[in-house]
Order: C-alpha cells, then structure tokens, then sequence
C-alpha cells in the first residue's frame, strides 16, 4: 500500500456497503515486521475476532504476516474505513506502540468472483513469501471453509 501524495484522495467519494464481501490488506510502516512476534499475531488476531464479536464484521479468512495482515470479511455494519480504523486502533493502544501505515488497501468482492478462491489466495500468502513449506506450517491464519 503506498503512502504517497494524494494516496488518501482515492477514498474521496468511495462508499461501503452493509453485507458486502471485502479483501482488506492492513501493512505497518516500513521495515516493522512486528507481527514476526508470536504474541504481537496472536493479539492481533484477537483484535479481527473482536470486530465480529463487535458485530461490525464477519471474517471469512485472514493471514497475519511479518508486517501485514490479509483480512476477508463481510462488512456488518459502519463502514469499512471505521472498521479498519478500530481494529487498528485497538491493536496500538494494546500492543503499546503505533505500528501502522495511513489508510489501507481494500477491494469490494464482486458477485462473479469467488469468495473461497479469495480466501485461498490470502492463505496461502505464508508459502508464496517462503515463510513455511506448507501452508498448514504457518500459525497465523484462518478460514470459515475449514
């Protein structure tokens, strides 16, 4: 996700829909790959759940990498810039440390497309980065189709 000049300007006038499927991609600044830390995933992961225990969110699938998150979820209620920002905020003010990037990455899932293939791209991103031989291997990730 670039934060460049006139990155923020690309959310001008882009709405959320309730119940519509979303790939989020969350990154941290530069060279933090805080998530390496088992703990830091873990309460991160905690942070996603909380989003739907919130009943803002329904998480379909994530995977935490080193230094960003994949999320697919269905937006419950609010809007997805809210729901990101919560989940990030929450992370920082729990971990103690601001980690994130402004903004983030998002893509409404449309109607053609298939939720579980989106779902097995994020998975497997641990084994296409070389994290793990396998994506079982890696411990950070998770799936409704399981």
């Amino acid at each position: 996700m670039p934060n460049t000049p006139g990155y923020a300007r690309l959310r001008t006038g882009r709405t959320s829909e309730i119940n519509r499927p979303y790939h989020i991609i969350i990154s941290t600044q530069p060279h933090q790959h805080i998530f390496s830390d088992f703990h830091a995933a873990r309460l991160m992961t905690q942070c996603l759940k909380q989003s739907d225990h919130s009943q803002f969110t329904q998480m379909l699938a994530y995977v935490i990498m080193p230094n960003h998150i994949h999320w697919l979820l269905v937006l419950k209620s609010k809007n997805i810039s809210t729901c990101v920002q919560r989940v990030k905020a929450q992370f920082s003010r729990e971990w103690g440390v601001k980690i994130w990037n402004a903004g983030f990455y998002d893509h409404g899932i449309r109607d053609e497309e298939s939720l579980q293939s989106v779902a097995r791209y994020i998975v497997a991103n641990p084994l296409r980065a070389g994290l793990v031989q396998r994506v079982g291997d890696y411990p950070h990730w998770d799936a409704v189709w399981l």
